[in-house]
């Protein structure tokens, strides 16, 4: 049996429905996405686009390096807009966070999302080493699949 652990923080908004922050099964994170809100008020941060993409994206750092990561771990994630005539913004916002090479990305138009805000960022699983066995971590296996290699391929 799998075990799954909730990962939680103060520096993210806490779960307003019945998900957790980030759930760690085996080496690989999970982290719901996240809105801009302020974690200590549970409000909407005010402020145009680029303000409330850097809450988002403060909140999925806090959540990172809760689990034990960062946000250069992060291979793939999604960002959702109400209104993608805010595109270039939140591409400007997002290379405060990330550097080369940056991580593969979505960007999806929506109608609406959670509490009537215009930005909602999503991460996909983050896998790092995490109470690695007694090997040496070797990185990502060379032989083009997804999982992490504790040994020579």
């Amino acid at each position: 049996m799998t075990t799954r652990e909730p990962i939680s923080t103060d520096g993210a908004p806490d779960a307003i429905g019945p998900y957790s922050q980030a759930v760690r099964v085996g080496q690989v994170v999970y982290l719901s996405g996240q809105i801009p809100l302020n974690p200590a008020t549970m409000e909407i941060v005010e402020g145009d686009i680029e303000v409330q993409t850097r809450r988002v994206f403060d909140s999925l750092a806090a959540v990172a390096h809760a689990s034990g990561g960062s946000l250069a771990d992060i291979v793939k994630l999604t960002i959702y807009l109400v209104d993608l005539e805010q595109f270039p913004q939140v591409n400007k916002v997002m290379t405060e966070y990330f550097e080369p090479p940056y991580p593969a990305r979505a960007t999806v138009a929506v109608a609406g999302l959670p509490k009537g805000v215009p930005v909602e960022d999503s991460i996909y699983p983050i896998s790092w080493p995490l109470r690695l066995p007694s090997k040496e971590w070797r990185g990502f296996c060379n032989k083009g699949c997804i999982k992490q290699c504790f040994r020579v391929c």
